[in-house]
């Protein structure tokens, strides 16, 4: 095999590994699809979040959730979805495709991250991280919520918590004096 041969075949194999690792990630419609089925399989609801490599408060949001006191809590409930979104530079390609139009579809797109949605096994928006007035529809914009951390932010996950887990009053306690320890931290 002369160089030339050699550097065309070289090229070749860093193109089909390039073009391999970009196709794994997901797309948002197999994330959904997935979680829903599991979600139906296990009689739980499915908490999407949205987030990046860059975003403190989607780390800390991960990290209080997968805290040791929170995350037996968490997954009693739901089935977790991670969707990569607004990253930068070489990083891009780690979004999940169709999950911008996702955020964007539910008012999160100007909103900042994390952001949140639960949705019943079937699909449904049921709730997210937007707080808005008593009574206003899920359609109505709101403030997102993004890390639980306020008094006021954490009273609202709280409420969230209440209707769409399986959770006590007491497990739900715990989760917000966590959320409130670990906002520091």
């Amino acid at each position: 095999m002369n160089m030339k041969q050699f550097f065309m075949t070289l090229c070749a194999v860093f193109f089909f590994l390039g073009s391999q690792a970009q196709s794994s990630i997901k797309s948002t419609d197999v994330l959904l699809k997935e979680a829903r089925q599991q979600a139906a399989k296990e009689n739980k609801k499915v908490f999407v979040i949205f987030h990046a490599s860059w975003c403190h408060w989607c780390h800390k949001l991960d990290t209080a959730m997968a805290d040791a006191s929170c995350k037996p809590l968490f997954e009693k409930s739901y089935v977790t979805c991670h969707l990569t979104v607004l990253e930068n530079g070489d990083k891009k390609s780690l979004e999940n495709p169709g999950a911008m139009e996702l955020l964007k579809a539910h008012h999160g797109d100007q909103q900042g991250i994390p952001f949140w949605l639960i949705f019943d096994k079937d699909g449904k928006l049921v709730a997210d991280s937007q707080i808005r007035p008593e009574g206003a529809s899920l359609d109505t914009q709101g403030k997102n919520i993004g890390y639980p951390g306020s008094k006021d932010e954490i009273a609202e996950f709280q409420k969230v918590l209440r209707k769409t887990s399986k959770l006590s009053e007491a497990e739900i306690t715990l989760i917000g004096e966590r959320f409130a320890a670990l906002k520091g931290s």
